[in-house]
């Protein structure tokens, strides 16, 4: 049986971009939330979220042009460029440098996104409508399209780095960065690939999007006075997820050839579950079957016990629905492992984001793992009734010598994915 490894990490958060900037402001409790600054919010019934920051005056902004020229920048949508710059930090952190076809041809990507370029499409349909059918059609740019399409992560990465092994995108909603690295595993474990860059990358935050979702009555929308405290999982006075962006991107690598080239190796993917609840378009349903039949499977694929599981990283968005159907789902598969266990929502600092949320999560997953640091639930007040699980709130808590951690992603649809990582 072909074993996978991750050797690589790549992030780009509303905390900073970086691993290590992003982590060290996660475990200070830091928040990524505030008032949104990159698109008028005028009529908007929300006007804050989590923004990937790009002011210099921000010690670890994100750079662009430190990544591309600006001509290149203008092709693609930004969930794409982020896509890009975390594959690139988690390449480089891997220290994967293929030169021979073969290597070439075994090397692939599998970064997905669950809504893409939105925002281009909202410009573009704008402009349509403003030059009238005819003349706006021919001020549509040429690179439109491909910059605003999902597999476009994959394939720049892809081209950037020649990597010819599988080129692959999934679109799950909330659950793509997970169910981007799962599939990533499994293509390493049927022999179609030693390497694969696998993640998940989001940059829905326009006003269409924010639009959309508070329609759907999906945002929190009572925290204009200090948005930085909005994303508050599992507390009573939640009222539902704050919008971020940003992308999170692993390499995984077969163990074999990853231990003949002395990469450094942070943990192994040993378990990978999905379901459908087959329920509702956007809710889960309440006896949180689908989320629980997800982690039985990861746990029963890794061959651990619930015992072995010191941290999950919940999908934990701070709806009034969802966190307390979670929590029910995992004491119901841990039972008295529960009393040991220790689960957050980074969610609390980084708000939701989206497609990438799964492969970010990986990462914070595999960082606690590593480092022995649970990441905790900021803004934890209040918690609501029954909720008498470890939830590490507002501050971090140290939890050494840990042997797996359980990562979970749940999506608009019914779509679950579960991961377990644990220690080589």
């Amino acid at each position: 049986m072909r074993r996978v490894v991750v050797t690589g990490l790549g992030l780009v958060t509303p905390l900073a971009n970086g691993v290590k900037p992003s982590w060290k402001r996660l475990i200070n409790s830091e928040s990524g939330a505030g008032m949104i600054t990159k698109f008028d919010t005028t009529g908007l019934a929300v006007k804050y979220g989590c923004e990937v920051p790009i002011d210099e005056s921000h010690p670890d902004a994100f750079r662009v042009d430190d990544l591309l020229a600006p001509k290149e920048q203008r092709k693609i949508d930004s969930f794409i460029i982020y896509g890009i710059a975390a594959a690139e930090e988690a390449i480089l952190d891997s220290g994967w440098k293929p030169e021979t076809d073969e290597e070439l041809c075994r090397t692939g990507v599998s970064i997905g996104s669950g809504i893409g370029g939105l925002p281009s499409i909202e410009a573009n349909s704008i402009k349509m409508h403003e030059h009238g059918l005819e003349k706006g059609a021919r001020k549509i740019s040429p690179f439109f399209i491909p910059g605003a399409l999902i597999n476009l992560i994959s394939g720049h990465v892809s081209i950037r780095h020649g990597f010819k092994g599988p080129n692959h995108a999934v679109v799950t909603a909330c659950s793509t960065g997970a169910h981007s690295i799962g599939d990533a595993a499994r293509m390493i474990k049927d022999d179609d690939a030693d390497v694969m860059v696998a993640g998940g990358a989001e940059a829905a935050m326009c006003r269409i999007g924010f639009a959309g979702f508070s329609s759907a009555k999906a945002l929190s929308k009572n925290f204009h006075d200090a948005p930085e405290t909005a994303s508050r999982p599992y507390d009573k006075d939640r009222d539902g997820f704050v919008m971020g962006e940003g992308a999170g991107v692993v390499v995984l690598e077969e163990y074999e050839h990853a231990k003949k080239r002395g990469a450094t190796i942070y943990a192994e993917v040993v378990g990978y579950g999905l379901s459908g609840d087959a329920h509702h378009i956007t809710a889960p349903a309440s006896d949180g079957n689908g989320g629980y039949r997800a982690m039985q499977m990861a746990l029963k694929k890794s061959g651990l016990n619930v015992e072995d599981i010191g941290y999950i990283n919940a999908h934990g968005t701070s709806t009034p629905l969802g966190d307390e159907i979670e929590v029910s789902a995992v004491k119901r598969l841990f039972g008295a492992a529960s009393d040991k266990l220790a689960m957050s929502s980074t969610k609390s600092a980084i708000g939701h984001l989206l497609g990438a949320a799964g492969g970010v999560e990986a990462v914070f997953s595999i960082l606690a793992l590593n480092e022995g640091i649970l990441p905790p639930t900021i803004n934890l007040d209040n918690p609501s009734e029954g909720l008498d699980l470890n939830l590490v709130p507002k501050v971090a808590q140290d939890k050494k010598g840990m042997k797996a951690v359980l990562s979970n992603s749940f999506g608009f649809g019914g779509t679950n994915a579960s991961l377990v990582m644990k220690r080589v």
